[in-house]
């Protein structure tokens, strides 16, 4: 099975013929567990023009379900533009937050 592991989990997707039309460029692990979260950086195939576009990020939720990791839920960034105002957006309700509670906690759901 392909997707027994959080490590195993990927955005790079292939056509029947084997072209690569989404590249995984990075993947970090937020969550692992039962349910685990993960954040991919990662660009999909222009097929016109024969080359990647810019990179677009996404959050993936994923129920691990009879032995394999199947995706339940995700949101996508779709330009670097808006994923620097989502960081701007949570640095400052993570710290307003932190500040709130006495410091961050290190809980994860």
């Amino acid at each position: 099975m392909p997707n027994e592991t959080v490590e195993a989990l990927t955005m790079d997707f292939k056509d029947e013929e084997g072209n690569l039309l989404v590249k995984e460029l990075d993947k970090e692990v937020l969550t692992k567990g039962g349910w685990a979260t993960l954040i991919f950086r990662y660009q999909d195939l222009d097929k016109a023009k024969g080359t990647f576009k810019a990179p677009k990020y996404a959050i993936r939720r994923y129920q691990k379900s009879s032995g394999e990791y199947k995706m339940k839920s995700k949101f996508v960034v779709s330009s670097a533009a808006q994923a620097l105002k989502l960081s701007e957006i949570l640095t400052r309700w993570g710290n307003q937050d932190a500040s709130v509670v006495g410091g961050a906690s290190g809980e994860e759901d």
